[in-house]
């Protein structure tokens, strides 16, 4: 059941197509966090869109088949350590649990990929998917999905993790190669 201020957001959404959420607040006259909570139903929903600094009217064609702290891929929960983000048209995240269920899916949006993201594991910085190097198979068990892949930022740090833990140092193109060829180990309900 909706309340007043969602009834009336979406009214404003479905006559001007976007608005900013701050325009939302001044209009409603409460805080931007109000407003925040007020559009997460609509969103899961697939009634609206989130986008930079606000929102955009939804499309029936992109309802989420899944709960957006799940994997796009296996439905496990996200783990933002080892996450891995597609941007797609449109405003679009899709999110991974891991390497290996993100890459499973860039291979299959890999024509709409704009941007694909993975944090370096050791640093916990966002580096791109595309230049990162992939550690597989290491002793090291993050309870994720299997093939296991670390992403690093450095050649080098990768290759010296392998040195104490194990396992193989792979390009990104390498990586997919490993992945999609050795098929969907856990992910098989994709």
């Amino acid at each position: 059941m909706r309340n007043e201020r969602q009834k009336k957001i979406m009214e404003l959404i479905q006559s001007k197509q976007t608005l900013k959420i701050s325009e939302l607040s001044q209009c409603f006259g409460v805080s931007e966090m109000t407003i925040h909570r007020d559009i997460k139903p609509l969103i899961e929903e697939g009634l609206i869109m989130k986008t930079f600094g606000g929102i955009s009217l939804g499309h029936t064609d992109q309802v989420p088949r899944h709960d957006p702290a799940d994997c796009a891929v296996c439905l496990r929960k996200i783990n933002d350590r080892l996450s891995y983000r597609i941007i797609l048209p449109q405003n679009r995240v899709d999110t991974a649990c891991c390497a290996h269920c993100g890459l499973i899916r860039h291979k299959g949006v890999h024509d709409q990929v704009i941007q694909a993201l993975c944090h370096d594991f050791l640093y916990h910085t966002t580096i791109s998917s595309l230049i990162a190097w992939y550690v597989m198979d290491s002793s090291v068990d993050m309870h994720c999905c299997q093939p296991q892949l670390l992403a690093f930022g450095r050649k080098e740090d990768a290759e010296k993790f392998v040195k104490g833990f194990g396992g193989r140092v792979l390009s990104f193109e390498l990586a997919m190669k490993e992945v999609t060829e050795a098929g969907k180990g856990c992910c098989e309900h994709e």
